[in-house]
């Protein structure tokens, strides 16, 4: 076998694919170590006195005290040796202790998360569903009463505030017309389900317990309709722009000739060709649900991450902070690295770039 044939081949048995996520994944690793130098840096940065935060006012105030903790936590180190041994602990596992709850980081955030995701999961995909069909209708109807209508809609879920919008929805399905469960994930009178992902909803049907379930659910109820309403906003007159763009395409054209049912049309060519733009900006919406929800978590008393970080921030808690932080960083490099993948497969032409 001559030379040239045997490069041919193994050219073959290369997966353009397996080359592009091998970079994406390299990039996202130096994102990563960038969101942990940005997030040490910021939180140093914080105005305040961290040892007084950590010990309280009184035993700051004792010399002997002050120093034995500033030594134990490695303050008195230059600053790119409090990061090394910041990133030590981290590769342990070690986000420290949270100076509010008194308990390891990991620990409150394995707790938050999962309440901030579960919310932020039930959104997107409302928002998602919604937007779909609100944003192709009104690109088909254009310039006619039903887009005018899906244009005034959208631009008042995006123009109202979304903690003004929380703030109502309580007062009026939970206070007045009492239809809608109060704050928290479950009533007082149910049990949390055994933890096996943190998601309520799924462990609840993990352990076959339906009044658990449907108890979860009605509490998410009024959450999820807050963020999806603001969301489907913002996705459905980005949706009617990307389907705008594509009907107006030659191929869209060519498919309408050949006398294609309509609903054949929208899904195999309209929304296929506009799949890449969306993926963005739901992509972008989904980090913002997961680590921006902070208002609507405080409005219903909801122990999501949105509600820890303003704790955190509050009381000063550094480590808290420092957790959130790179929670949030993790979270859109994880985002945006899915929606990279998602682009590799749907566009081959991606993964040659």
């Amino acid at each position: 076998m001559t030379t040239v044939a045997v490069r041919t081949q193994a050219q073959r048995k290369k997966s353009p694919l397996a080359g592009y996520l091998l970079r994406r994944a390299g990039t996202s690793l130096l994102l990563l170590i960038g969101v942990t130098v940005v997030t040490f840096l910021l939180t140093n940065l914080v105005p305040g006195d961290p040892v007084s935060a950590a010990l309280g006012e009184g035993a700051s105030q004792n010399p002997e005290t002050r120093a034995a903790f500033i030594k134990a936590q490695g303050l008195d180190q230059p600053l790119f040796v409090q990061y090394f041994i910041y990133m030590g602990k981290l590769l342990r596992g070690d986000l420290g202790v949270s100076l509010v709850t008194g308990q390891a980081v990991t620990k409150d955030l394995a707790t938050a998360v999962p309440a901030t995701i579960e919310i932020a999961i039930c959104a997107i995909i409302l928002s998602l569903a919604v937007s779909l069909v609100l944003g192709t209708l009104a690109a088909y109807r254009r310039g006619l009463v039903t887009d005018q209508i899906v244009r005034i809609v959208t631009l008042i879920g995006l123009s109202v505030p979304t903690f003004w919008l929380a703030l109502v929805s309580f007062y009026v399905f939970f206070l007045n017309l009492r239809i809608a469960p109060g704050s928290g994930r479950v009533s007082p009178s149910i049990i949390p389900p055994p933890r096996v992902t943190g998601l309520y909803t799924i462990d609840y049907l993990l352990d076959g317990d339906g009044v658990g379930w449907a108890d979860a659910m009605a509490h998410l109820a009024l959450p999820v309709m807050v963020l999806s309403l603001v969301t489907i906003g913002l996705l459905t007159r980005f949706i009617r722009t990307s389907v705008l763009e594509v009907l107006a395409s030659d191929y869209v054209r060519a498919a309408r000739a050949k006398g294609l049912p309509a609903l054949r049309v929208i899904v195999d060519y309209v929304l296929r060709g506009a799949a890449l733009p969306v993926l963005t900006v739901v992509g972008v919406a989904f980090g913002s649900l997961l680590s921006g929800t902070v208002l609507v978590e405080s409005v219903f008393a909801w122990p999501g991450l949105g509600t820890y970080a303003y704790n955190s921030a509050a009381n000063l808690d550094l480590p808290g902070i420092m957790g959130v932080g790179l929670v949030v960083g993790v979270i859109y490099l994880v985002i945006n690295f899915v929606v990279d993948l998602l682009y590799g497969v749907l566009d081959p032409r991606v993964r040659i770039a």
